[in-house]
């Protein structure tokens, strides 16, 4: 907020809420209702405090994002969307998306105009394994390398950038010399663009 000139004193700065609930991680084949019950709850609950928006830090939790945007009066922003408003804006038009099996398979950030060279299953089954090992704290080291690789055999295959579609895929190569985009640094800046809406009282929440 400082880097776009928006703080004169303390005061500009938003209130934000922050809910960050233990629901169980989105990584499986199949995710049931009872799997997204926490997170509608979550959401819910956020929904009371009559903020002007959400913010969901999760990516697998946007191919629901019409379901959950039913349940709840408050604005939820669109990942998606900003996803495919930033690789139209920076004419990107090959593309690596690295996620839960989920994520890749139904196609969240799949879009017409864009060539995708995907992982294989056995791939998707291996970052499925990162993501629930490093969270863990399982082989840390390991766990970042395997991911590191596939970026790598992605690319060379001809992708222009890697599509991080996970957290915590994004904290794994934090720092690493690689053509990757985060999906949450673009969510960082749509949060940004609707806090420089000229508002009364903007208020912020965001669900994990």
């Amino acid at each position: 907020m400082q880097e776009r000139k928006l703080i004169k004193s303390n005061r500009d700065f938003p209130q934000v809420l922050i809910n960050s609930i233990p629901a169980p991680e989105l990584i499986h084949e199949t995710i049931s209702d009872k799997d997204l019950k926490l997170y509608v709850e979550g959401l819910k609950e956020l929904d009371k405090f009559g903020v002007d928006f959400i913010v969901m830090i999760c990516n697998t939790i946007h191919l629901f994002y019409e379901r959950l945007q039913k349940k709840i009066k408050t604005p939820i922003l669109d990942l998606r969307k900003e996803v495919r408003r930033y690789l139209v804006k920076n004419n990107v038009k090959t593309v690596t998306i690295l996620g839960t099996p989920n994520t890749i398979k139904k196609g969240l950030y799949k879009f017409k105009g864009i060539k995708y060279i995907n992982p294989s299953v056995k791939e998707m089954k291996e970052l499925t394994d990162t993501i629930f090992n490093f969270n863990k704290g399982t082989e840390i080291d390991k766990q970042i390398e395997i991911v590191k690789k596939i970026c790598q055999k992605y690319l060379q295959k001809g992708s222009e950038i890697v599509v991080l579609g996970c957290t915590e895929f994004a904290v794994m190569l934090n720092g690493e010399n690689l053509p990757i985009i985060d999906t949450i640094d673009i969510l960082v800046e749509s949060t940004l663009d609707n806090i420089s809406k000229p508002k009364p009282k903007l208020n912020i929440t965001t669900i994990k």
